[in-house]
């Protein structure tokens, strides 16, 4: 179980010999326990991820060990290009949520981060739709509503960038918002924006996922949660997740069963990323 004065380092760098060496001799030379370590190599990309957790630290700040991994990092160092984080344990991340009118995802999230399950603080919620001010209320979130055209996108955009600023958000996550985003704010935000697709496969994009899968007699629906790039839903897949369906089922059935699985990967991939186990590897995810 973790302490107060845990800490997760994680670190990505150009794969060489004796970088674990390297980086647990400065855990040893403070005289910080190692309590749990995933590490992994990519032949492809010959970059190597890793996630540490350590301590306890003497105190709650874990700033005495940067001048090593800073060290490390440098731009002569064996390992260079390196970047790595070191966060406590008991730091939540604070995530700004965007929905639309659906609001399974939203729901599901706000129960989790209420009730313990979701190491993440929300502070504020966004909406182009007014429908979920009220739940907002309900839990004591500050609730946004912006509505958005093609002609106000860019204004609109730039009052989400505000709240980002003001309430100091790591991670926006799109709960069902049905707007795509520009350029600007996905590069503004890259690597830190989440969406859930509500579709796995391919062939069923665009309006009425579902009842697409129910015309075609499908044997399984899914969902994919991903990271957000300027491609609409081409972005670094985080989780993956699927449902078995059959022939008896309406296109309500399958919307049903279709929202519980979008609900289930997006709250998976979210924890993933608030305890700092997803790495970007390019057009890919390691996920520890």
């Amino acid at each position: 179980m973790a302490t107060i004065n845990d800490h997760i380092l994680t670190l990505s760098c150009r794969d060489k010999p004796g970088i674990v060496h390297a980086v647990t001799g400065v855990f040893a030379r403070e005289g910080l326990n190692i309590l749990d370590l995933q590490q992994y190599s990519d032949p492809t990309t010959a970059r190597f991820f890793m996630r540490v957790h350590f301590g306890p630290t003497p105190t709650a700040s874990a700033a005495h060990l940067r001048p090593a991994f800073d060290g490390l990092a440098a731009s002569d160092s064996d390992y260079h290009p390196m970047t790595y984080d070191i966060r406590a344990v008991a730091e939540k991340m604070r995530v700004l949520i965007m929905v639309s009118k659906i609001g399974h995802c939203l729901n599901d999230l706000l129960f989790r981060a209420k009730t313990g399950q979701l190491p993440i603080d929300i502070p504020v919620i966004v909406s182009n739709h007014a429908e979920f001010a009220t739940l907002a209320a309900s839990y004591g979130i500050e609730f946004h509503h912006l509505p958005v055209t093609k002609e106000t996108k860019a204004a609109q955009e730039g009052q989400i960038l505000d709240l980002i600023r003001q309430h100091n958000v790591e991670l926006v996550v799109l709960a069902r918002y049905m707007q795509v985003l520009s350029p600007t704010l996905c590069e503004a935000m890259s690597g830190r924006i989440i969406n859930i697709h509500h579709s796995f496969l391919p062939s069923f994009k665009g309006a009425k996922p579902y009842h697409q899968a129910y015309d075609r007699g499908v044997k399984i629906i899914g969902a994919t949660a991903h990271f957000v790039t300027a491609d609409l839903d081409e972005g670094p897949i985080i989780e993956q997740r699927v449902a078995r369906v059959d022939h008896s089922m309406s296109p309500k059935a399958l919307v049903d069963e279709g929202s519980n699985v979008e609900s289930q990967v997006l709250a998976a991939a979210v924890k993933w990323h608030a305890e700092r186990r997803v790495f970007l590897n390019g057009s890919r995810t390691v996920v520890f």
